[in-house]
């Protein structure tokens, strides 16, 4: 079996020399993995996406890293290397950066778990590049033009280490439009696959995930533990998963014997994955949903006074730029409000957020105010962040928290 042809580049990439300002030297002795435009003092005039960025420091002559220089972002160089140790960006470099992201996922391959990233982004070393596994399949998602020449020497790597049988290669908005390449968004390059939508087993629960049309890479596998932990918590309950998507808390509640659990997502194409990922398993509860906008949906309940015995609370990101960090905060406050009222006595309130510009300590800060403000007893019995195969190694990079509050009356 081999990979597609079409893994080829069209760009055979060259060397670049560039040198930064003080500020842009600074950031990668530290080790962040990127460097903005504006942090860059001296570059050859004939720069292209993929091709190799030497960086020198500002004064003396002497490489303090490597990168991949990337023309359509204002992130320029996407480090690799930030050392002055010589090193060769060649199949083995990247062999070696593969084996040690698998060898971190080792311990959730022990449990009952056939579904993980396998590469996050700049935090396994390779900026705007993810890989996820669903069971005999392996998702690679391309945010950046800067590896298509590399492509041909990545995914064979990541096909080996994850032992996978199908490779699927997904393309973010612009790569689609780009010239630069052959691959089709969802082309399946390596292997064969019968259906686009793959089971996969998380902690025990079975779900399914469209690998060739579905969002990011197919399913969010980040949520992980938290799905088990509410799984965990939710038996004999009645459970209400606000912005449920695909319902994986939703799924791991009903398998682990809740009574009632109530998806409510703003899609209904969501909402119908959510039910046919709960016929994937083995319950006895009942399993309603709701299509509609969460923040309209939730009053509506209040106004009935219709409370669960566990209410999940997981929106999708409200800052994806700095600009909307302030209406952010107010939204996760408007959120943890409308929760407050929807939990029932003795019960959970679960509120988790994904948006990297949200601080952790700002978000439970904000929950804590909250609900603090209310008449009611609690105990912020639980907080989490990144489950073991999105490993943080830049603040930038840490984006999920989530917190756990028990009502004592």
């Amino acid at each position: 079996m081999s990979f597609s042809i079409k893994l080829k580049s069209k760009y055979t990439p060259k060397r670049l020399a560039i040198k930064l300002n003080a500020k842009g030297e600074q950031f990668v002795l530290k080790g962040h993995p990127w460097v903005f435009s504006n942090n860059i003092a001296k570059i050859n005039d004939n720069a292209k996406s993929g091709d190799l960025a030497i960086v020198f420091s500002k004064n003396k002559n002497r490489v303090i890293g490597l990168g991949l220089y990337d023309a359509n972002s204002p992130i320029r160089i996407k480090m690799l290397h930030s050392s002055a140790e010589k090193v060769e960006i060649n199949a083995t470099f990247f062999k070696n950066i593969i084996e040690k992201a698998f060898s971190k996922r080792l311990s959730l391959l022990k449990t009952n778990t056939n579904s993980y990233r396998l590469l996050f982004g700049e935090n396994d070393g390779f900026p705007g590049l993810i890989a996820d596994v669903y069971a005999s399949v392996l998702v690679v998602k391309i945010y950046s033009e800067i590896w298509l020449p590399y492509l041909e020497i990545i995914i064979p790597n990541l096909q080996q280490t994850s032992k996978t049988e199908t490779v699927v290669v997904r393309l973010s908005r612009s790569l689609e439009k780009s010239k630069s390449h052959q691959l089709i968004n969802g082309e399946v390059v390596y292997g064969s696959l019968k259906n686009e939508v793959v089971e996969f087993v998380e902690h025990g629960v079975n779900f399914s995930a469209n690998v060739i049309k579905g969002h990011k890479t197919g399913y969010f596998l980040d949520h992980r533990a938290n799905r088990k932990q509410v799984g965990e918590w939710s038996k004999g309950k009645t459970v209400l998963d606000v912005f449920s998507y695909a319902g994986g808390f939703s799924v791991h509640a009903l398998a682990n014997g809740a009574k009632e659990v109530t998806s409510l997502d703003i899609s209904k194409q969501a909402l119908e994955i959510a039910i046919e990922n709960g016929k994937l398993n083995s319950y006895s509860g009942q399993h309603k949903i709701i299509a509609g906008d969460a923040f309209a949906e939730l009053k509506k309940f209040i106004k009935k006074q219709i409370t669960f015995d566990v209410v999940v609370i997981d929106p999708p990101s409200f800052a994806k730029q700095a600009s909307e960090i302030e209406l952010a905060r107010k939204k996760y406050a408007q959120l943890a409000e409308l929760g407050e009222q929807l939990t029932g006595r003795n019960g959970l309130l679960v509120l988790a957020s994904c948006s990297s510009r949200v601080l952790a300590e700002t978000f439970f800060d904000i929950n804590n105010q909250v609900l603090s403000s209310t008449h009611r007893k609690y105990d912020c019995i639980l907080k989490t962040l990144h489950d073991t195969d999105h490993p943080i190694s830049f603040p930038e990079g840490a984006y999920l928290k989530c917190g756990y509050y028990r009502f004592s009356n």
